[in-house]
């Protein structure tokens, strides 16, 4: 597991019981977690200092709980990136923290690739992209960024955000469906150093296309491989599916990605809890490409 743990902005203080109970500089938020099985002997909802609580509803989704009065949003900071944080639905806030441990190795990456080629365009593609934590993490170390998403809202608050952490030229931002702009790239010949996909488990675009993770991903990243320039620099898949294991990453990157020199590893990402236990949050698969 590879574990983001060099948040100053955001800590997970405790766990228990399905939730997770998180500090997002200073706002405390009480969240469900599927991986959190595990019993705590405290009862988190009593926490001293709890601003909000996620509850599901049995009918699907849910609603937030407030406690105290918080902002509407608010930012958090991560090394020289920022962010803009709101308690959306489906329990969301806006950002995934454990994803720092690939902005960071994405940005060493490109870092490297500058400083092996200082006139160099490094052009970066980020597919289902949510709001831009990827976006922003490569745009800070000087990729160009091709940012997708089939939301309108997310894209806006991408665009927030990388002007948040100093960014004003450097992004193109498209609402698309992810395929579909795919397609549309491969048949005008546009070719990318760095592709980062997060997929959803289930999903529709905007014309009604349907998403499987387990049905589509493959063909997909197959798709993907053919905007791909002759010498790509990574390929990141980051996947929340539960039981979707690593290895099942680096197999389809390993497969797909066979014309391609390089190596591809895999693994969990995760976040220390104040416990001292680290909590699995996801996996990620990534081909680096031979320099």
């Amino acid at each position: 597991m590879k574990v983001a743990d060099k948040w100053q902005d955001y800590k997970i203080l405790a766990t228990g019981d399905g939730m997770k109970l998180e500090s997002w500089n200073g706002v405390t938020l009480l969240r469900p977690d599927p991986q959190v099985i595990w019993k705590n002997p405290k009862n988190l909802y009593s926490h001293s200092g709890l601003d909000a609580i996620y509850h599901r509803s049995e009918r699907g989704g849910g609603a937030w709980e407030y406690k105290n009065k918080i902002p509407a949003e608010w930012t958090v900071s991560y090394r020289d990136l920022r962010f803009k944080i709101k308690p959306m639905g489906f329990k969301h806030t806006g950002l995934f923290p454990e994803q720092a441990v690939n902005w960071d190795l994405m940005r060493s990456l490109i870092e490297g690739e500058k400083a092996r080629f200082p006139d160099k365009k490094i052009k970066v593609l980020n597919l289902f992209a949510y709001t831009g934590g990827a976006t922003v993490a490569c745009a800070k170390s000087g990729a160009e960024v091709c940012h997708v998403d089939a939301a309108k809202g997310m894209v806006e608050r991408a665009g927030e955000n990388a002007r948040l952490s100093g960014i004003n030229t450097g992004i193109r931002y498209i609402i698309d469906d992810c395929a579909k702009f795919v397609q549309r790239e491969i048949r005008r010949g546009n070719r990318y150093d760095a592709i980062i996909m997060d997929p959803p488990s289930y999903g529709r675009g905007p014309g009604g296309e349907m998403w499987k993770i387990e049905e589509n991903l493959f063909d997909f990243v197959a798709l993907c491989s053919k905007v791909l320039c002759e010498n790509p620099l990574f390929v990141l898949i980051n996947s929340y599916t539960t039981g979707l294991q690593p290895a099942v990453l680096k197999n389809i990157l390993t497969l797909t990605l066979k014309d391609f020199k390089g190596e591809t590893q895999a693994y969990e990402v995760g976040i220390p809890t104040q416990e001292g236990i680290a909590l699995p949050c996801g996996a990620s698969g990534i081909f680096i490409g031979e320099r």
